[in-house]
């Protein structure tokens, strides 16, 4: 149930960056509000994922996840470039979430 929950919590904190990028500086009443609602709920869904994974080791699959899925987004969606420095950078991240994981934690 904690990857569940790491899962929500990272689909959230991409939806907060997204938010953030449209919220304009929390000009945007709208996009502020979005940012702030997926924000605590991220929160929230870490909190229980947390529950069983080691904070440092679940803190960093859900930064290092969410971070991944927004620049492949920004790159489908917002039109911004995905160099091979950026996937090389993806790959690394990947393989450091794959030893994370290997480390046996939750």
């Amino acid at each position: 149930m904690s990857w569940l929950y790491l899962g929500i919590a990272v689909i959230f904190e991409i939806t907060v960056a997204i938010s953030a990028g449209n919220a304009h500086g929390f000009t945007n009443v709208k996009w502020t509000i979005a940012t702030l609602v997926s924000g605590a709920i991220a929160t929230f869904f870490l909190s229980l994922a947390l529950l069983t994974f080691d904070v440092g080791v679940g803190y960093s699959i859900w930064t290092s996840v969410s971070g991944v899925g927004i620049v492949i987004l920004g790159a489908i969606f917002f039109n911004q470039r995905l160099n091979w420095k950026k996937i090389l950078g993806i790959l690394m991240v990947v393989g450091g979430v794959v030893g994370l994981r290997l480390t046996g934690a939750a």
